[in-house]
């Protein structure tokens, strides 16, 4: 893809002067830290979303205007882009099936129209790297169309071609992560062998945020990278030696075999199937930087590019502090709430619910509850819950293997392990909608509230089932509920006592 050639061969100044920018795809991986940074270079933001609660909890909330609306309506989003000076395009579906190229170009012109109209002055797209002239996969060539769609448009665009992003939560860099750590030794599909240029997120974000400081027309893609080419294999090495691993060697087969290594991806890896074909199929040609272009329009940032092992470990240390913002996982699917209570009546509903009294105070009952799921588990028969993780994977399900964001703290619309965060009321009630594979609805509440001088745990399985065979299905796990439900009870609030003991320990030493 290439763009206007003669308006687009000058680089021109940057100005410090603030803009107006609209935002899609806020609620993703790239959208959800692009925003604050936006706001630091001190642009007026809006966010464009089809649900606010998935962004609830972000520390940016009160400083955007949030409008909800979906890339579909188009006359929404023109109004939305009135007075909007930069429209970044951060959308890009990892759904399949028939259609989705076309659904995907359409909903591109929509936004392309509807800037326009607005007189929006710059649509700014993330893309892919990818070779000229190759038979690429249908996401990789989707990309490409959407960004074709932009610099045809009336508006002036810039579209960044992107390799593989590595950065704490990226989905691929928990891939590079999870298989490297699997196996010591790896028999891979040949494509281990082809060249990658990878680009650490914050040079991503680097990038984007200054294609908004640009004035004069540019319509042109721009390749950007580390500018170190690797091979996967060699990525996967180099992460092992970053973290503290023995060598890893990857032994290349000569079969390209995307869709057993998609299979296998999502087995062993956090990535559900749906992400997992896309992303390895994007893998079948080279990705390495045809030019860098972009040095004469965006200089890189102070201290240059991160190279790929900086990269690596700039995203460890992120995850080892609790300091990951957004994750792959960040946007997920669009679902129906818990109906309240009363509007249970007149459907099939199936209850487990447990209640346990204990001298404990709240706020420590809380703290586990807030913690629960990733590395901290689910607080009883860690075996039955992998198993059934392992099962849902099986199943092109998420699994359990996407863990959590923080190990402490948790936000509305965050993913924990194959649940949701649906519902927070701090320090009382958090409700998880299940992504799992099952034959109908399910949630887990867990809710604590003050008894005397303890406290009141609560805890409710609900299955909303979808014909017979979520009835059977029910039926088929109440011997696993039987077990695993009395047991999380006991010991979430058996950990909270734990926590309370060891607080309190320096201050009996004290006195």
């Amino acid at each position: 893809m290439t763009g206007t050639p003669e308006s687009a061969q000058t680089p021109t100044a940057r100005t410090g002067k603030p803009k107006t920018v609209l935002v899609t795809g806020a609620t993703g991986y790239i959208g959800g830290r692009l925003v604050p940074r936006l706001l630091e270079a001190g642009h007026k933001v809006k966010v464009l979303v089809r649900t606010p609660a998935k962004i609830a909890g972000v520390p940016w909330l009160e400083d955007v205007e949030v409008i909800q609306s979906s890339l579909d309506d188009g006359e929404t989003l023109r109004t939305a882009l009135e007075s909007v000076d930069v429209l970044y395009y951060l959308v890009h579906s990892m759904a399949a099936g028939a259609g989705f190229e076309s659904k995907e170009k359409e909903m591109a012109q929509i936004a392309a129209q509807a800037a326009a109209g607005a007189g929006v002055a710059r649509i700014v797209y993330l893309g892919g790297l990818h070779p000229a002239n190759a038979e690429l996969s249908t996401h990789m060539r989707s990309r490409e169309a959407v960004g074709r769609v932009f610099l045809d448009s009336a508006v002036d665009a810039i579209v960044f071609q992107a390799g593989v992003v590595i950065g704490s939560g990226s989905a691929s860099f928990e891939m590079i992560r999870h298989l490297s750590e699997t196996l010591p030794l790896m028999p891979a599909p040949s494509w281990v062998r082809n060249k990658i240029e990878a680009i650490a997120v914050r040079d991503v974000l680097h990038y984007l945020v200054g294609a908004a400081s640009l004035e004069g027309p540019i319509n042109r893609t721009f390749d950007i990278g580390c500018r170190q080419v690797l091979s996967y294999a060699g990525m996967m090495q180099e992460y092992a030696a970053e973290a503290g691993l023995p060598h890893r060697v990857v032994l290349a087969l000569p079969i390209p075999a995307p869709k057993l290594a998609g299979m296998w991806v999502a087995l062993t890896t956090p990535i559900p199937l749906s992400m997992s074909l896309p992303l390895v199929e994007s893998l079948q040609h080279d990705a390495v930087s045809r030019e860098h272009d972009i040095d004469a329009y965006i200089p890189p940032p102070e201290g240059g590019l991160t190279p790929y092992r900086g990269a690596v470990a700039l995203a460890l240390g992120k995850e080892r502090d609790g300091q990951v913002e957004t994750t792959w996982a960040s946007a997920g699917a669009d679902a129906d709430p818990l109906p309240s209570d009363p509007d249970w009546a007149g459907h099939r509903v199936y209850l487990d619910e447990r209640t346990y009294s204990s001298p404990v105070d709240p706020k420590y009952v809380w703290t586990i509850i807030e913690g629960i799921g990733g590395r901290n588990g689910w607080y009883s028969l860690p075996l039955a819950w992998r198993v059934r993780g392992w099962l849902d994977k099986l199943t092109g399900g998420a699994g359990l293997l996407r863990g959590r964001r923080h190990p402490h703290l948790l936000a509305e619309g965050e993913v924990v392990d194959w649940w949701r965060a649906e519902r927070i009321d701090r320090g009382r009630l958090l409700r998880l909608r299940a992504e799992m594979r099952a034959p109908g609805r399910a949630w887990l509440e867990l809710s604590v509230e003050p008894e005397g001088t303890g406290s009141r745990y609560r805890q409710r399985a609900i299955f909303f089932p979808k014909g017979l065979s979520g009835r059977l299905y029910w039926l088929a796990v109440l011997p696993f509920h039987s077990l695993i439900f009395p047991a999380m009870s006991r010991n979430i609030t058996a950990a909270a006592k734990d926590l309370q003991d060891l607080e309190s320990e320096p201050a009996r030493h004290t006195a």
